[in-house]
């Protein structure tokens, strides 16, 4: 599911956005790949890089 609540077999497939099944499958071999562990990585690096935790810098 999406923040928004919605269920992924509800996604519109008329405007491209595929199947359900398949954002289910990309999830899970993303989340065995560890890309989420390094977006995280490179999102802090990019926050130490600008020195600012909170955007107010």
């Amino acid at each position: 599911m999406l923040p928004t609540g919605i269920k992924w077999v509800y996604l519109p497939q008329e405007l491209g956005f595929g199947s359900g099944a398949m954002y289910w499958r990309r999830l899970a071999a993303w989340s065995e790949a560890s890309v989420w562990d390094e977006l995280h990585l490179v999102l802090l690096e990019n926050l130490w890089a600008a020195k600012s935790w909170t955007g107010r810098d």
